[in-house]
């Protein structure tokens, strides 16, 4: 079997995580008929947010190939081993930068990942995509 044929050329889609929860800004996402990309503008204020707001050691951001909200830009994502990963779309890379920590630190107290959208500040209680569960590996049994 051969492998499918990408119509463009694509970037690699994996992305290496080296805290244990990290936020993901697409940097390719734009908006119709503009050549700015918000995301990229993003990145740097988000990352400046989060070692300002004390939580660098345990929460990365990181830019990300395209995370398929291209029509929504700007998107972002929340997520940790064990929890709910978070999709949100439609940020101002400014505006929405101190609702964006604010549910980081709120995320980081969650044993699961999972919140009710009154919980979540600002935009991100209505600008949600997606909440996707914690994937669980399944544990073989093992026969006495």
């Amino acid at each position: 079997m051969t492998a499918p044929i990408r119509p463009i050329p694509t970037p690699a889609y994996s992305v290496t995580q080296s805290a244990p929860h990290q936020i993901l800004v697409c940097q390719t996402c734009r908006h119709a008929g503009k050549t700015d990309r918000p995301g990229e503008r993003m990145l740097p204020a988000l990352r400046d947010a989060i070692e300002t707001a004390g939580l660098g050691g345990i929460m990365e951001v990181t830019g990300s190939a395209c995370m398929a909200g291209c029509g929504r830009p700007c998107t972002v994502a929340v997520c940790a081993a064990g929890k709910a990963t978070w999709f949100f779309s439609d940020l101002d890379p400014q505006a929405d930068i101190a609702d964006i920590v604010t549910f980081a630190e709120l995320y980081v107290s969650l044993d699961d990942g999972w919140c009710r959208s009154g919980d979540r500040p600002g935009k991100l209680a209505d600008y949600t995509l997606a909440r996707i569960p914690a994937a669980r590996p399944v544990e073989p049994e093992v026969s006495a």
